[in-house]
């Protein structure tokens, strides 16, 4: 069996599409068909119903992808081993970072690993939580940060770190800094976030999810205003005083304009683990994990990689998770 077959066989399988195999590996769909073909003629079965909706494995196929992705693996640890050789690991890392984590983390972790695995290739994408998690399990990434993660079939996590989520609202005409941060250092009651218009993510955002069932945990609601999936956006939005939003501070400290805004803590969250004391109240927090697939085994490069994301982490947020 030609290694390239079973790659292309295993993607088309985990991806389910031909269609969507052939533009992750780079490769024409006529020639892609073609090489999966070979490959089930040379074993003489079928290892994919092909339809209208796009691939499914057969018995066969689903045996073969199991055995398929032990292989890659094996492949890669080998060339690994043989990076080791030279004095160096090698390979490559795909990671997926929320949009928020990206604008903080993505220039000093690339920064860090071109030092440390310089014969290794990096490959970083902004996304939100839900199409990570089906990237992790389609191989498409091998480690992703996700916000307020609940556990999946497939999928490992470790809690890296927690950060407070504040009102982020558009800075009133004539507002001085010092009235600005005099409102930063005023609470703002969870039971009062009902009163504030929100520019917030579609369902199942992780932060839309916590604000609603903290809030549903008092008998309350929030007040929609606008749905919008993309930090970038929803900042624009308040900006131009279509509401406000519930973002992490480097959201807004990242945006460029942070001078627009005014924040504020959001306190009395639930006393499950969500907040954290802080004079006799607790704030409600975000919480960022690192996942990973437990279905294939993390190669050196990756575990090495995992291991820099979370040093890179402390370093930023100044205080280990």
């Amino acid at each position: 069996m030609d290694l390239k077959q079973i790659e292309y066989f295993v993607r088309v399988a985990e991806l389910g599409s031909f269609t969507r195999a052939s533009v992750v590996l780079d490769i024409a769909q006529p020639a892609l068909s073609r090489q999966v073909r070979l490959l089930e003629v040379e074993l003489r079965q079928n290892l994919l119903v092909r339809n209208g909706r796009g691939a499914t494995p057969t018995e066969a196929g689903k045996l073969l992808l199991e055995h398929g992705r032990g292989i890659l693996h094996q492949v890669e640890r080998a060339r690994e081993e043989l990076g080791r050789v030279r004095g160096a690991l090698a390979g490559r890392v795909a990671i997926g970072l929320p949009p928020s984590i990206a604008k903080v983390l993505t220039v000093p972790l690339t920064r860090a690993f071109r030092v440390k695995m310089p014969d290794a290739a990096l490959a970083i994408s902004e996304g939100l939580s839900v199409a990570m998690r089906e990237s992790l399990t389609t191989g498409l990434l091998d480690i992703a940060l996700l916000y307020n993660t609940t556990p999946a079939p497939g999928i490992e996590t470790t809690a890296l770190l927690e950060e407070d989520l504040f009102l982020v609202q558009r800075r009133t005409v004539g507002q001085s800094e010092a009235e600005a941060d005099a409102l930063a250092r005023t609470p703002l009651p969870l039971d009062e976030l009902p009163r504030f218009p929100l520019v917030i993510p579609t369902r199942p955002n992780s932060i839309r999810m916590l604000v609603e069932s903290e809030l549903a945990a008092r008998g309350k609601r929030p007040q929609i205003s606008l749905e919008i999936d993309g930090v970038a956006a929803i900042l624009d939005l308040v900006a131009d005083g279509a509401g406000c939003a519930v973002l992490p501070m480097n959201a807004v400290t990242t945006s460029g304009k942070s001078e627009v805004f005014s924040t504020r803590p959001i306190h009395g969250a639930g006393s499950d683990g969500d907040g954290e004391e802080e004079g006799g109240s607790t704030r409600l927090r975000s919480k960022l994990f690192m996942a990973v697939s437990s279905q294939r085994p993390a190669t050196l490069t990756q575990q090495a990689m995992a291991e820099l994301i979370r040093s890179t982490l402390q370093a930023l947020y100044k205080s280990p998770p």
